[in-house]
């Protein structure tokens, strides 16, 4: 089975940005659609941005022009560049296969706080 592991959160101030990464344990990103969700305390998790096999993307209207998905099929890595960011995009975030019939068991994710 393959493996998602989640880095690159920290703490940002309101404005600055960050980039997180999806590192695969196998090259999946050029067969799959892949996605970043992101769950903050007392909420659902939720879809952020999705990425298809053939590198179409998608974002939730909350990130549509802030965030921006991307992958290396080489270094088997799926990135979330994400600018201008907000205290309400403090979350936690994961990737996971954009197909929910065969989605992953929710790894650790990595934390995003926005706070000045």
């Amino acid at each position: 089975q393959v493996q998602l592991v989640e880095s690159g959160g920290g703490l940002v101030q309101p404005g600055g940005s960050l980039r997180l990464s999806c590192a695969a344990s196998r090259n999946i990103f050029n067969t799959y659609a892949m996605a970043w969700f992101r769950q903050a305390p007392g909420k659902q998790r939720e879809l952020v941005a999705s990425i298809s096999s053939g590198g179409t993307t998608d974002y939730a209207d909350s990130v549509k022009g802030r965030f921006t998905v991307s992958r290396d099929n080489a270094k088997r890595t799926m990135y979330l560049q994400m600018n201008s960011l907000k205290p309400e995009d403090t979350a936690v975030y994961y990737c996971n296969f954009g197909n929910v019939n065969i989605r992953l068991s929710w790894g650790q994710g990595t934390q995003v706080t926005v706070s000045s």
